[in-house]
């Protein structure tokens, strides 16, 4: 698998956040932000005329806390809620999530270790502290959903989630594509979980790239090791961007 070869001018940069960006933690909460990074992707979209979006499962107001003061355009919750270029934030309409927080309550308070994650429009249920509950978290909530068409579970690191049906990470991007400034542009989707790979599919239909963050079989055709790879990628990113050599787009 090839290492990912940087962008020009024509570029559009999508970046997942967690483990990709930010290397995972043990709570949602814990993460780290690397010095530098926020002035670096401000760099980024500056040189790439706004064509830079984070596409996350996080929330976007969570995601807009880590990255302050930048405020990208950012698909939050797997695309639910997604932000546009001119700051216009659009949303799936709600959807009864009360049977599913009941129930990943219930296992989590009989079981220590299991951590939900109440977003506005998903509900998460992380077993990183106890990795030898995974198969009942993933029974919990298959078996919570059942077969309502309106639901869809997400098997991520250490997670299960439950989200709209029909929002994903590709949908997400495929929108961004359509409109400026990522019109036209090559796109370049980092992700490092399963949940990254229906981007890592548009990317690559619309000419661009996947670039699989960290081991794991994947439909990228580009990887990089972890985070500080990452961060690395796009300091050279930045650096060749702003190069005299570099043509205008």
């Amino acid at each position: 698998m090839q290492m990912p070869f940087l962008p020009g001018r024509d570029a559009a940069l999508f970046l997942d956040f967690d483990g990709t960006l930010v290397g995972i933690a043990e709570t949602p909460e814990a993460v780290k932000v690397p010095d530098g990074l926020v002035p670096l992707l401000a760099q980024l979209h500056d040189a790439l005329e706004g064509a830079v979006a984070i596409v996350s499962g996080r929330p976007v107001d969570v995601l807009d806390r880590f990255l302050a003061p930048l405020r990208l355009p950012t698909a939050g919750e797997h695309g639910a809620h997604r932000r546009d270029a001119e700051g216009q934030l659009m949303e799936r309409a709600p959807t009864d999530l009360s049977e599913v927080i009941a129930a990943a309550n219930a296992l989590a308070n009989r079981h220590t270790g299991l951590l939900v994650e109440r977003k506005q429009a998903a509900v998460a249920l992380h077993y990183r502290l106890a990795p030898e509950l995974e198969q009942l978290c993933l029974d919990t909530m298959a078996e919570t959903v059942g077969d309502r068409p309106e639901f869809e579970l997400l098997h991520g690191k250490c997670v299960v989630e439950i989200k709209p049906a029909g929002t994903n990470k590709g949908t997400a991007i495929t929108a961004y594509l359509k409109e400026a400034p990522f019109l036209d542009r090559k796109p370049f989707f980092f992700g490092d979980d399963t949940t990254d790979e229906s981007g890592f599919a548009v990317a690559q239909a619309y000419g661009g790239l996947g670039i699989k963050v960290g081991p794991g079989s994947t439909r990228a055709t580009a990887r990089v090791d972890g985070p500080a790879a990452v961060y690395e990628w796009l300091k050279q990113a930045a650096d060749a961007l702003a190069g005299p050599g570099t043509a205008p787009r």
